[in-house]
């Protein structure tokens, strides 16, 4: 396509841009107008979802049809946070009731936990989806946490990471969420099983049904753990990992913000949903930013997205969204199984303001590449010290400006800004339960909006598989028996060094 216009141009030429391109959703204000559109290029961009059948595809998932063909699964993540009264049939069967039989049980055991004055320390196990969303939500959420609670969260294999945790909670007053679908994911069961000897070790065998519950489907493994099928808590086949924070894979998060809160989470989830469900696509912010996300990534080249919150709680939001954006889109492959055509999604990156305008921001604004922003902002904070809001809340207006407009400078080129640096903004009231569940929403349907546009499978992650069945293969060989050989020379000359070294 014709570049556009530079933003400098586009905001001379059109003042009143600024009120035209912003859309309101949920609790969420979402101003685009610093984006390279005009009315023209807006509509051509709705078009090109309406023939890719956003609409569609967006029916069709959240009436429970098999939309991940390449794994013959529903796509149901929108009906964890549905109406109590709420019919989504799946196979001929309303899912309802069993996502409220769980959620039942989790704020039951919440409550007994939350009043139970010896635990102090929550310990969740798990990695990827099982991980990323309840440490990124218990972070952000920490201004509604339990005073006497701590969460913390293990993940990496790295032996570092379990131990590091241990070395800070005492065992008679922990309580341990091993996160499994299948309680069989290795990185998982190898630290749910450095905890649990740890644990018997200081109390004993029998403490492990005190101290452990499980979040996985499989009985019969969680059962040989050690752990009360009691105390299991389940999901299905149609939530895929990085979509389940809002599943029982939040335990640690509703026993750390309490059930009512974790109710205003799901609520929040919801309002977007119906939002992105119900809104035309000229007024629909998910399918706004998702398809502004395709001119910059397919049409004018700017391959990297950098998420930026001003606000600390959202630290760990960017990395949340990277396994959302970049396991659910970086595929190459379309639903019929032929070649893409062109990219598929961004690379996802950022991290809070402003620690990151003395890091990264000099690429951003004087780089040679683009890289569009979101920006997030709150107009309150959850802490009492409001003139450092006022700063932080400054440094976002005044990012955003300036990497939108620049300035110019002949006389000294080096202190030359170019600008023409793209930017959305969302800003919200307060960082709530609620709008935490409103943000993570609408990014899960942009990266919806773009798969569809792109014609792939959102919803598996067939990636992921083989770095993990080379692994199981070379464990072995790093100790023992067979010596490497069926592997290429570099890989073998990398495990017969560390079989000597180790």
């Amino acid at each position: 396509m014709t570049s556009p216009p530079s933003l400098s141009e586009l905001f001379d030429h059109d003042p009143g841009r600024a009120g035209r391109y912003c859309v309101e959703a949920g609790d969420l204000r979402i101003d685009y107008s610093k984006q390279p559109i005009t009315d023209e290029i807006l509509a051509g961009l709705l078009d090109r979802a309406r023939a890719a059948g956003v609409e569609r595809r967006r029916d069709a998932m959240f009436a429970g049809e098999h939309i991940n063909v390449t794994e013959d699964r529903a796509v149901l993540h929108t009906a964890l946070r549905a109406p109590r009264d709420a019919v989504i049939e799946v196979d001929g069967e309303n899912v309802v009731p069993g996502v409220y039989e769980v959620l039942d049980a989790m704020s039951r055991f919440a409550d007994r936990i939350r009043a139970d004055e010896s635990i102090t320390d929550i310990v969740n196990i798990g990695i990827g989806g099982s991980d990323l969303g309840p440490a990124m939500a218990a972070q952000a959420l920490v201004a509604y946490g339990h005073e006497r609670l701590t969460c913390h969260f293990v993940s990496n294999v790295d032996g570092a990471d379990v131990d590091a945790t241990l070395r800070a909670i005492r065992p008679e007053s922990t309580l341990f969420i091993v996160a499994s679908k299948t309680f069989g994911t290795i990185e998982t069961l190898t630290n749910a099983r450095t905890a649990r000897a740890w644990l018997v070790d200081a109390l004993g065998d029998e403490a492990v049904k005190d101290h452990f519950v499980a979040v996985s489907t499989n009985a019969e493994r969680v059962e040989e753990f050690g752990i009360d099928t009691a105390n299991m808590f389940g999901f299905w086949d149609w939530v895929g990992g990085r979509y389940s924070v809002d599943s029982a894979i939040g335990l640690s998060l509703m026993i750390y913000i309490g059930p009512e809160r974790f109710r205003e989470f799901l609520d929040g989830f919801r309002a977007i949903d119906e939002h992105f469900r119900t809104a035309s696509l000229e007024e629909n912010a998910p399918v706004l930013m998702g398809m502004v996300g395709i001119l910059n990534s397919d049409d004018l080249g700017r391959d990297t997205k950098a998420v930026l919150p001003y606000a600390q709680e959202l630290a760990r939001f960017p990395a949340y969204l990277q396994q959302l954006d970049m396991e659910s889109n970086g595929k190459r492959v379309t639903l019929a199984g032929e070649p893409v055509e062109g990219g598929t999604g961004p690379i996802v990156w950022g991290e809070p303001g402003t620690n990151g305008q003395h890091a990264f921001y000099q690429l951003l604004h004087q780089g040679t590449r683009i890289v569009p922003v979101d920006f997030i902002g709150f107009a309150n904070p959850n802490h009492p010290y409001r003139h450092h809001h006022d700063l932080l809340m400054a440094n976002l207006f005044a990012q955003a400006e300036a990497l939108a407009f620049g300035r110019r400078n002949a006389d000294e080129p080096f202190r030359n800004f170019p600008g023409d640096r793209p930017s959305t903004m969302i800003l919200a009231e307060r960082l709530t339960p609620s709008t935490l569940g409103q943000l993570i929403a609408l990014y899960e349907h942009i990266v919806f909006v773009q798969g569809t546009v792109w014609g792939i499978n959102s919803f598996d992650q067939w990636g992921v598989e083989l770095g993990k069945e080379l692994a199981n293969r070379i464990t072995p060989e790093l100790s023992g028996d067979p010596t490497p050989s069926e592997h290429d020379t570099s890989t073998n000359a990398a495990i017969t060094w560390y079989r000597t070294h180790r």
